[in-house]
């Protein structure tokens, strides 16, 4: 008997497999437009010829050239990916894991589509007005910059972006907020609050996460993991979250992310000065805005190597929040439970290809998770928490 038939129930494999037959072609032609599309706008003079026209709109000066540039780009991706994010939606209703209206449904899109904008806009014009500024050394300040961006983005996404998606509230005395009181002190971390997302108003999956540094940092719970689970599977939970907060995941992310994002603006502007790139864009000069496409497209290439190997350490680091979650609720039967209570609920993969673990995955398989609980039990002299499916 494998692993996978231990702890879940034939109906709840086949319910797994038949669900991935549905998004695995989304989520790899998702993957494919994302990639396709802004190497076809960088690599070719099409790019370079809707920044242009968008740039027209505003006048055609460079600072106009740069932001409706990066709107019209931001534009072409969106509407490009938009069939198979409407597909996945009607996927997700389907399968029950989807509660948004049509009409949430395209405020989200927007929303998103609006944040990305902005901030592709904004960078676009402090980056070519450096390139315009300092032509030999504008490379040194946008490393500088884009590290100082992404550190600014973990204090306020937790305060400024998450809050136009969802309403927090704080955990209602009881129960529940006793027990995730007492894991954080047990912990030792310091958090701001225990906080409830009305993630139902989107969805019916379970979830629970720790965002934000210092005085921004919070422990959050979806009102759907508080309504379907039981208090010690989500204090397992939020002893997870806490595992990447006493571990400085998020600290150290975010450091690694901006060294990451300035050692990219340093390739970025090597790339640039390869005139053949250029030509192949169709402009003379990095600094003409209507490079903008071909900048995006670098991007792409730089997230899509970078991606497998962030993927990798990150499954890493989840693992290790996994064993101080057992370290610090020395209840593996509790974990385990947890551990399928997530995967039945939302529907997850339990035996995901290599390939998309490689591609996708930023938390090692449920199987693996439920094994490494399986050997803390062993290693800590406790009884193997019992095999949970029904045969």
């Amino acid at each position: 008997m494998s692993a996978l038939e231990d702890d879940f129930t034939p109906a709840e494999i086949a319910r797994s497999r038949a669900r991935k037959r549905e998004v695995a072609p989304l989520r790899y032609g998702s993957m494919v437009i994302g990639l396709v599309v802004p190497l076809v706008l960088g690599f070719t003079p099409v790019g370079a010829g809707l920044v242009r026209q968008a740039g027209r709109v505003g006048g055609g000066g460079w600072v106009a050239t740069a932001a409706l540039g990066a709107v019209a780009l931001q534009l072409v991706l969106l509407v490009l990916g938009l069939p198979l994010s409407l597909r996945a939606e009607v996927v997700n209703r389907r399968w029950g894991l989807s509660r948004r209206s049509w009409r949430l449904f395209a405020a989200d899109a927007a929303k998103g589509f609006g944040i990305g904008a902005v901030l592709f806009a904004g960078v676009a014009v402090v980056l070519y007005a450096l390139m315009r500024w300092l032509p030999d050394t504008w490379w040194v300040l946008a490393a500088i910059g884009a590290a100082a961006l992404v550190v600014a983005m973990s204090f306020l996404l937790p305060v400024v972006v998450e809050p136009l998606f969802n309403r927090f509230t704080p955990l209602p005395e009881g129960e529940l907020r006793a027990a995730l009181t007492a894991m954080v002190g047990a912990s030792g971390v310091r958090v701001r609050d225990i906080l409830v997302s009305d993630a139902s108003r989107r969805t019916s999956a379970v979830n629970a996460y720790v965002s934000g540094i210092g005085r921004t940092r919070r422990v959050v719970v979806w009102d759907t993991t508080v309504e379907q689970a039981a208090p010690p599977e989500v204090a397992a939970v939020a002893a997870h979250e806490l595992g990447h907060a006493a571990r400085r995941d998020v600290l150290h992310g975010t450091l690694v992310g901006a060294l990451g994002a300035a050692a990219s603006v340093c390739v970025l502007a090597a790339a640039l000065h390869w005139s053949p790139l250029l030509a192949a864009a169709g402009v003379a000069h990095a600094s003409d805005p209507r490079s903008l496409a071909l900048v995006m497209a670098l991007g792409t290439v730089g997230g899509a190597v970078a991606g497998p190997v962030y993927n990798a350490r990150s499954r890493q680091v989840e693992a290790r929040a996994d064993a101080y979650a057992l370290d610090l609720t020395r209840a593996p039967e509790t974990v385990v439970a947890m551990q399928r209570r997530l995967a039945v609920v939302n529907i997850a993969d339990l035996a995901p290809h290599p390939l998309a673990v490689t591609l996708f995955a930023s938390h090692p398989p449920t199987t693996s998770r439920i094994a490494q609980a399986r050997a803390w039990a062993r290693n800590h002299g406790l009884p193997d928490p019992p095999r949970l499916g029904v045969h």
